[in-house]
């Protein structure tokens, strides 16, 4: 099946359908999500993309990032590849949204606007191997580190979000640990 994403102009409005790598070759705007989710004790669920994919393999990333399908809701996509890359569902809230523009490599571009979610859970994924090849918890302080000393081990976008205003603002106090029941 041809996977097709929502071609958007810079508010979000639909503007048309394209085939998904025939609008990463073009680097045209479409509609995109990405997922963070957390845990009690304020670490980041982490993956590193398959080897397999189109672009941007064995680099760490976000929980989960994707696209919805023409005429899917953004926040039920966001369950959806919850589900189907990382194998579990769990409740989430919209954050932010933003547009960014990156170079991916091989003739690519991301060209996106990005409806981040923020997700709390607690567990072991069971991630599909087609879409992951791993997978971690790691601190704010971690991941800051890890960027700091090696940048190109991470996903462009996934720079991106963190780098942003929105972003501190949005998790400081999502991301603290639950309080003791």
């Amino acid at each position: 099946m041809e996977e097709r994403v929502v071609l958007v102009d810079e508010n979000d409005a639909e503007v048309g359908v394209l085939e998904k790598q025939l609008a990463h070759t073009e680097g045209r705007l479409h509609r995109a999500l990405s997922v963070f989710v957390v845990n009690g004790e304020g670490q980041m669920l982490l993956q590193r993309r398959a080897a397999s994919k189109y672009h941007s393999p064995g680099l760490w990333t976000n929980t989960c990032c994707s696209h919805p399908r023409p005429g899917e809701r953004v926040d039920a996509a966001a369950r959806r590849r919850v589900r189907e890359e990382m194998g579990f569902d769990c409740p989430m809230e919209p954050a932010f949204t933003f547009v960014y523009r990156a170079d991916v490599g091989q003739g690519l571009v991301e060209h996106e606007f990005d409806h981040v979610f923020l997700g709390r859970w607690e567990g072991e994924p069971n991630p599909e191997p087609g879409e992951v090849d791993g997978w971690r918890w790691a601190s704010p302080e971690e991941i800051e580190d890890e960027m700091r000393a090696d940048p190109a081990a991470f996903t462009p976008w996934f720079r991106i979000v963190l780098a942003r205003p929105e972003w501190a603002r949005t998790v400081s106090g999502f991301a603290a640990p639950a309080p003791a029941a």
